[in-house]
């Protein structure tokens, strides 16, 4: 009834009273105003990204170390689990099937746990799978636990992105490049000591590879402050929380941390205009160049790290020595990674990079089929310059979507969906060795191969993002 309504609009909440009553008392009994349930800092303590960025240095460094530690050892490894050519081309195609398979979960699992409790049972997944994989006795564990291991790598593969989005807002292409040299600085140390490493510790090959457990655990410490930050990930429920409660946990299409209060609405905003473009992303031409760009960067990745040190040994070159030469490899991308995103992010189409990367992999490939040892130093040094693909493509993932929501879905689209294309060329590789009993084919297929891997790259480097498309 009308008359028993009208009181209760009238009455103050008592939590107004006590401050209206607080602030008429002198300066000294003023108390803060009340802060709201899911309320953030405006600026996060200086302590804690900085510990971020440790995280972020310590979390890329082992992105890699799975990988090209097996490469460097992968004859020793064959023949201590008996397996052939073929199988071989299974266990180095494994990474990318891993990453489709895993890649996929982390936005999900990121909105429900948080992105920094992800990221440290990833690292702590690494760890356990590169203890373990080393001491069975059969083939199926060993690609069970790699596959353990693998999966870590996954989940933070696709979060590396988000983290530096939600932390570092206004030094993306910083951070970027920061994680992308020292993912790069990983993959190369990894393949330059495993052999003497191995030495070191008596020749044992399963001693070179459990080594590397120890950086991994030592990259789950910093991720453990973030376990309890269960901020979401930018993502549908950011869209479909409703008004200004949403707007501060949401802050901006990062997530929580550096948001200001000015920006929690237009944050809000923009998680849910990226909704309707994640939910129809396979429309746009933009995200499928990037997942083949993506793809065909990660075939020649996977193929030189798994395969490169054999194709070396076969040539003659020593087993210390071919490890060198992957490390030199991937080293190039420690410089590269920091000055590509910058480059590239001051461009308004990243094609002619895409063409630079692509020349240097054709003519390092050539080099490699014609004289692979006679000029083993400069087909290894043009070859890490085409790897250099995979900082290029991390930057235009964050550059085709105008939302932080739309870098999360295009980052999970454009990686798993790039890793299952790049699942049949190691494997390929592998039978094109065994059966025809030399690298000329398999060599002739990484060189085709860098045609199609341009053509999408310039495709996806055009000046437009996913919005327009969809």
């Amino acid at each position: 009834m009308p008359h028993d309504e009208t009181p209760a609009p009238t009455q103050a909440p008592p939590q107004t009273q006590t401050l209206n009553r607080s602030s008429a008392g002198s300066s000294a009994a003023r108390l803060p105003a009340p802060r709201l349930p899911g309320a953030v800092d405006a600026a996060p303590a200086p302590w804690l990204l900085r510990l971020i960025a440790v995280g972020l240095v310590l979390a890329a460094l082992n992105l890699r170390p799975a990988i090209t530690s097996l490469g460097a050892l992968l004859e020793e490894v064959r023949e201590g689990l008996h397996m052939s050519g073929s199988v071989a081309g299974v266990l180095t195609s494994v990474p990318p099937l891993c990453f489709a398979l895993f890649g996929v979960m982390a936005p999900r699992l990121a909105r429900r746990f948080g992105a920094g409790t992800v990221v440290c049972a990833g690292m702590a997944a690494i760890a356990a799978g590169l203890v373990i994989r080393p001491y069975v006795g059969s083939t199926a564990v060993f690609l069970a636990a790699s596959a353990l291991a693998l999966m870590g790598i996954a989940v933070s593969n696709i979060l590396m992105p988000v983290i530096v989005k939600r932390w570092f807002p206004d030094r993306v292409g910083t951070m970027t490049g920061l994680y992308s040299m020292a993912l790069a600085l990983g993959t190369a140390l990894a393949a330059a000591v495993t052999v003497p490493l191995t030495g070191a510790l008596g020749g044992n090959w399963q001693s070179g590879l459990a080594v590397w457990a120890v950086l991994a655990a030592l990259a789950v410490l910093p991720w453990i402050v973030l376990v309890r930050d269960r901020t979401p990930a930018p993502g549908p429920p950011a869209a479909t929380r409703p008004g200004r409660g949403s707007g501060t946990a949401s802050g901006s299409a990062e997530g929580s941390g550096p948001a200001s209060g000015s920006a929690s609405a237009s944050g809000a905003a923009d998680a849910r205009s990226a909704e309707a473009p994640a939910l129809r992303i396979t429309r746009s031409r933009t995200a499928w160049g990037l997942a083949c760009f993506f793809g065909l960067q990660a075939t020649a990745a996977y193929i030189t790290m798994g395969w490169m040190p054999q194709i070396f040994r076969d040539a003659g070159v020593p087993a210390g020595t071919a490890g060198v030469l992957l490390a030199v490899t991937m080293a190039m991308g420690v410089p590269l990674a920091f000055v590509i995103p910058r480059v590239a992010g001051r461009l308004r189409q990243q094609g002619p990079i895409v063409v630079v990367l692509g020349l240097c992999g054709l003519i390092g490939y050539t080099g490699l089929y014609l004289a692979p040892a006679a000029g083993a130093w400069a087909w290894a040094l043009l070859l890490g310059v085409a790897n250099c693909a995979f900082p290029l493509a991390l930057t235009m993932i964050g550059m085709r979507s105008r939302t932080g929501a739309g870098v999360v879905r295009l980052s999970a689209f454009a990686q798993s969906t790039g890793y299952l294309l790049s699942i049949p060329g190691p494997l390929l590789v592998g039978v094109l060795y065994q059966h025809s009993g030399g690298w000329g084919l398999p060599i002739a297929l990484m060189a085709g191969l860098m045609i199609p891997q341009m053509v999408a790259g310039v495709l996806a480097g055009r000046d437009r993002t996913i919005e327009d498309e969809c």
